[in-house]
């Protein structure tokens, strides 16, 4: 019968009824015709079908409908379709796609597996969907590993990996070498070097073996301090002194000497028992003692360093901003952070006392900040006082006071000294007398006073002699000096000459040269101590005063002070400017967040987290 034949064509008939009624020549034409109008046809995509399906499947295993399997844990038995599991995993796929006995046997046992987590695992591959908790991470990791379910078996490595903490790291990083899950050893082994002195303090530091412990100590990444370093290795051999004595030596080459604070070294580990007690730890011992001590001592000679070993890779610079006068030019107590990294300022604690021409330095990862006019109630008064600051605590302590009242004085720390340079005293008068303070027993002395007394010279220390640059005379002439103090020998002598015309200047150590920083002047100058020259670089964009400069990584960068303008006016300044020697060029890093002059600017090294206070 001919389709045309079937039925008449009502004029509510359908698109789909039309093209049946036609003869099939018509037809062919007809498609045709649509195809010329739709040439891409139309996907149809059922987005819950999937989805549904494996409802579907999972009701049929609850009901143990067209079920072919159970799969047994001990006693429980779990009624499964082959099919679904040979398509969940490649374990299942070997399982009942090969010609193992289990493809043909109606019950499968599994070994290692508890009945809970079997259960779990199967709604897993009927639902997508799986509780995880710190109860069954465990059993459903190693499940999913034995059973090949990659994505769960990733889920469960999320799940360890948010709840790690400095107390259990170092167990997961063993059970993801157990079980081969390089993302959760990675992330572990992570908060184990950033929490490390937190880590230390764990039970499980002291159950590692003697190599996981070196591969510990002698990572670049660990952030801790070299002395929290050597107390975790001190603890680690004590704990079972023993067996563990025979690795002291080649653990504590782990520790990097050289940046132990000189009082710790001298109080801590110089004499310790178990130390001496082995020849090989007393030569390294003695090797570090020659570098952080004898060589820099007041009777040492000129030698060369022992080690070149840098600080550990997660230190890192910051920049402080400390005192000074701000936008009403008035004496502030501020302690500004900057974190180039981020490009962020940070309030710190602010100094105890408001302090007019103080001066500071940086040493042993503290800041200390020495004498000064202390600015009260409307009342002034030189001072002795030296206050520290730790950026870990973010805490100032006093400190031992200097021997004499000075402020308008410079000051610069060279291993383990400070030496607080001329200044004007109590009565007004220039100083040309010179103090050093060892941190180590703690206590001032006098040293050799300067050739001549001058005021705000450019001042900086290199290879075991401290310079000062210029400065002004007790008549506020320049003066065309370079002073120049051997530490060890105690000594002074001094050179004239023409290239040097700075006031109120910072001077830097960057490279292999002293730079001097403006002074009245837009003028940089780099000073060479081995071939007694200078070079002159990339002038300033203004002529700077009483501005401050420090150096962070290979870059120097200049902050506030004040600059001439063309008609010679004073004017404050807010402005970050950064040199680089590479290409002898300046850029600027923006602003301050205010106008500031005669503060100190300081680089202070670090571990991020311990920059990172409220």
């Amino acid at each position: 019968m001919r389709l045309g034949a079937c039925t008449a064509n009502p004029p509510s008939s359908t698109l789909c009824e039309k093209a049946l009624t036609l003869l099939p020549f018509e037809a062919s034409l007809f498609l045709c015709r649509m195809d010329e109008e739709l040439p891409d046809g139309v996907v149809f995509k059922d987005h819950d079908f999937s989805s549904d399906l494996l409802r579907q499947l999972n009701s049929l295993r609850q009901s143990k409908i067209l079920t072919d399997v159970n799969i047994c844990c001990g006693a429980q038995e779990v009624p499964c379709h082959r099919n679904v599991l040979a398509s969940s995993s490649p374990y299942f796929k070997a399982m009942f796609c090969s010609h193992f006995r289990e493809s043909r046997e109606a019950k499968v046992q599994l070994k290692g597996i508890n009945s809970a987590t079997l259960e779990q695992v199967i709604t897993y591959v009927y639902t997508g969907e799986v509780h995880i908790s710190a109860a069954s991470v465990l059993p459903l990791m190693e499940a999913a590993a034995m059973l090949q379910y990659p994505r769960l078996f990733e889920a469960c490595s999320s799940y360890l990996q948010s709840q790690l903490a400095p107390s259990n790291c170092l167990g997961l990083v063993r059970l993801a070498e157990i079980l081969s899950c390089e993302s959760l050893k990675k992330k572990a082994r992570e908060v184990a070097l950033t929490y490390f002195p937190e880590v230390a303090a764990s039970a499980d530091m002291k159950e590692l073996c003697a190599v996981e412990l070196r591969d510990y100590l002698g990572d670049d990444r660990l952030c801790g301090e070299e002395e929290k370093v050597f107390e975790a290795l001190m603890a680690w051999v004590k704990h079972d002194l023993r067996a563990r004595w025979k690795y002291l030596q080649e653990l504590l080459q782990q520790v990097r000497l050289q940046y132990i604070h000189p009082a710790f070294f001298h109080h801590f580990m110089a004499n310790d028992a178990l130390l001496q007690s082995s020849p090989a730890c007393q030569a390294i011992l003695e090797t570090a003692r020659k570098q952080i001590f004898s060589l820099y001592g007041p009777s040492a000679q000129d030698c060369k360093l022992v080690w070149h070993s840098p600080p550990r890779s997660s230190y890192q610079d910051f920049l402080l901003l400390l005192g000074g006068r701000k936008d009403s030019q008035q004496t502030t107590r501020d302690v500004l952070l900057y974190n180039i990294q981020t490009g962020q300022w940070q309030s710190l604690a602010r100094l105890p006392t408001r302090l007019y021409k103080a001066s500071a330095v940086t040493l042993h990862r503290s800041v200390y900040v020495l004498g000064g006019m202390a600015v009260s109630e409307g009342k002034s008064l030189i001072s002795r006082s030296v206050y520290i600051f730790s950026l870990k605590l973010n805490q100032w302590r006093l400190g031992e006071p200097m021997l004499a009242a000075r402020y308008s004085h410079r000051s610069a720390a060279h291993r383990n000294f400070i030496f607080s340079i001329g200044g004007t005293g109590e009565g007004q008068e220039l100083l040309g007398s010179m103090e050093r303070y060892d941190s180590i027993c703690e206590v001032w002395e006098s040293v050799a006073s300067m050739p001549m007394a001058v005021l705000h010279p450019a001042v900086a220390v290199k290879d075991q002699r401290l310079y000062l640059f210029g400065g002004e005379d007790i008549m506020q002439n320049p003066v065309r000096l370079i002073q120049v103090y051997h530490i060890s020998r105690n000594t002074w002598y001094k050179m004239e000459t023409r290239m040097i015309k700075n006031v109120c200047a910072p001077a830097v150590v960057l490279g292999e040269r002293i730079v001097i920083v403006g002074g009245y002047t837009r003028r940089i100058l780099a000073y060479d101590p081995q071939s007694n020259k200078f070079v002159k670089c990339a002038d300033m964009k203004d002529r700077r005063m009483h501005h401050g400069a420090t150096v962070m990584g290979d870059k120097l960068y200049v902050t506030g002070g004040r600059w001439l303008t063309t008609d010679c006016s004073i004017e404050d300044s807010a402005s970050f400017d950064c040199y680089d020697p590479e290409t002898d060029t300046w850029t600027s890093q923006g602003q301050l967040p205010h106008k500031l002059f005669d503060h100190a600017c300081l680089t202070l090294q670090c571990i991020p987290h311990m920059a990172s206070l409220s």
